[in-house]
């Protein structure tokens, strides 16, 4: 069972760094969510999978996917605790680069063309990488149904993936660690 409590005190405990820092998307902030600190650990891990599963109980689809390397574990975890639970589903991972052999593909993994496709970001600030494995997993030919993120630091991505009319849900979000997003003056 999803223990969120647990999950933002492990976030507080682990994750969650104060000073300055230049975010992916470009913007500066005060504070920096080291997800990896979570995902990387057995316990955070399970708790993010627990609570993605129950986030997405009415959402029917056949994968879940995302960007490497935010997304690879929380994969890897998914696929293990659905087939811990006898949950059919399958993975994508969406690869930065082109692989520069074989298939040259941005796209890899068992589920094909067609794929109902969940896309997993670990913390979500414009919405960027979400958006750009969204585009990838399109390209491919699967169907995207919604976007999650396991938090979202309410700094505009959430009106990205509405702008796609994209479904988008959180596990968290930045005030659950008493953070207020910044103002849009």
């Amino acid at each position: 069972m999803y223990d969120r409590d647990l999950l933002i005190q492990l976030f507080q405990d682990r994750a969650l760094k104060f000073g300055e820092f230049t975010l992916v998307s470009g913007r500066t902030s005060t504070y920096y969510l080291d997800s990896k600190q979570i995902t990387l650990h057995a316990d955070g891990l399970r708790l993010v999978c627990e609570g993605l599963l129950e986030l997405l109980e009415d959402v029917e689809y056949d994968a879940v996917s995302g960007m490497s390397i935010g997304a690879d574990p929380i994969i890897g975890g998914l696929l293990t605790v659905a087939a811990e639970r006898n949950i059919p589903m399958e993975g994508l991972l969406v690869r930065k680069e082109a692989k520069g052999h074989g298939t040259g593909q941005y796209v890899e993994g068992p589920a094909g063309p067609g794929a109902r496709v969940i896309v997993i970001d670990d913390v979500v600030t414009t919405g960027g990488s979400a958006l750009q494995a969204v585009d990838r997993i399109v390209d491919y030919g699967a169907q995207v149904v919604q976007v999650v993120g396991i938090v979202d630091r309410l700094e505009g991505g959430a009106e990205a993936f509405a702008q796609r009319d994209l479904p988008f849900q959180s596990l968290l979000t930045i005030q659950d660690f008493g953070i207020s997003p910044p103002d849009d003056d």
